[in-house]
């Protein structure tokens, strides 16, 4: 028997880590513990109530107003008591969040194994994404097991000096996640989203990174605007993040505007069933940029640097940056050229086929010699 603690604070990060959870529990040969942070409160507690995780300690860390120093101190501080009393033989953590970097650092300051699910995106510029690109990189540092979710991502952890016995290609549980949420003929509650008419085509937008604040969402604003005047056949749908700088911003450009549906921030659940909806999907989140892929959906990424290199070698995404002209003139093409639209709809998805968690379990219990099944490999096909 191993006890395993999987740590996470985010609504990305409980989404990610809830089919591994639940993978966990299932195992007779593990003990599961969790452990949340609330580095976020009320998405992340969303989440966790879709899914039916059970939660053995919350440290709800979360604050208004709270800096990247305050979260780290608090998580830090918060976990302390916690990992001295389980004594877990793991703490798994995921992805690139400043819990999954100071949870890693936590657990090694007792001298506890570290696995990191999602392990080895990188861009190779530490300020982009911020925090996010130092986050993964020195929890990466600190790990024991690394769960990749590509080859790609195992080629970076080589190129940094991981040993390879310690590097498992499972795919992404995003997927795991996903295949287990969107719904043929789902409803949606929000009545502006259900009205809207079948024949119209649905462009989901989102926005939220540090380093596109100020102009640059102004600029991917106003091609918005000037997608849905040209291409009369659409409406956008824009769950608006809570930040306020974000708000300002949408406001300003996008009240309104005929054929834009600006929406509070969608629980899970409803936003995967809305991307399934959807015909593209313009973002600079990183998850979407793998669960979009998975519906057959072509997705333009508004940043210029992306950690997930492989669905745009694959095709099925697109970086346009923060440039007006850019992002109006590669969403017009999709909506107006039906080649281009097959070409990203129909690319292989290089992410995940449903197993990633089950692949995770298995390595954890044959890395401690509690099974003679080796995890399989995940191969995007």
């Amino acid at each position: 028997m191993i006890k395993v603690m999987t740590i996470f604070g985010t609504r990305p990060e409980a989404i990610k880590m809830a089919p591994v959870v639940k993978e966990l529990l299932r195992r007779p040969g593990i003990d599961t513990k969790v452990c949340l942070t609330a580095q976020h409160r009320e998405m992340l507690d969303q989440v966790v109530d879709l899914f039916h995780l059970p939660v053995d300690y919350d440290l709800d860390i979360m604050k208004s107003g709270q800096s990247l120093y305050d979260i780290t101190a608090r998580v830090l501080r918060g976990l302390e008591d916690v990992l001295k009393k389980e004594k877990p033989d793991y703490v798994l953590v995921h992805g690139d969040t400043t819990t999954t970097f100071t949870a890693a650092l936590a657990a090694f300051y007792q001298q506890i194994k570290i696995g990191h699910v999602e392990a080895g995106l990188r861009t190779g510029n530490l300020l982009s994404p911020f925090p996010e690109e130092a986050n993964r990189q020195l929890t990466g540092v600190l790990s024991n097991v690394n769960f990749a979710p590509t080859e790609t991502a195992r080629e970076n952890l080589l190129r940094e000096s991981k040993d390879d016995k310690n590097i498992y290609v499972v795919g992404n549980t995003v997927i795991d996640a996903l295949l287990a949420t969107v719904k043929k003929d789902y409803h949606f509650e929000d009545a502006e989203i259900e009205a809207i008419e079948e024949h119209k085509r649905v462009i989901l937008v989102t926005t939220h990174r540090r380093e596109n604040l100020g102009a640059p969402m102004h600029h991917v604003y106003r091609a918005l605007r000037r997608l849905v005047e040209a291409v009369p056949d659409t409406e956008v749908v824009f769950p608006v993040h809570r930040n306020p700088l974000v708000r300002e911003a949408v406001s300003e450009e996008l009240e309104g505007v005929a054929g834009i549906h600006l929406v509070e921030p969608m629980e899970y659940e409803p936003f995967t069933n809305l991307m399934a909806r959807s015909a593209i999907v313009l973002t600079d989140s990183g998850g979407i940029q793998e669960e979009a892929p998975s519906l057959g959906k072509p997705v333009l990424v508004l940043r210029d640097t992306t950690e997930r290199p492989e669905a745009v070698e694959a095709g099925t995404v697109k970086l346009v940056g923060t440039d007006e002209e850019k992002i109006f003139h590669a969403a017009y093409e999709l909506l107006t050229d039906e080649k281009a639209y097959k070409a990203m709809a129909e690319a292989v998805n290089p992410y995940g086929d449903g197993h990633s968690a089950e692949r995770i379990a298995d390595a954890l219990l044959y890395i401690e010699g509690l099974s003679d099944k080796k995890p399989t490999k995940f191969i995007a096909k």
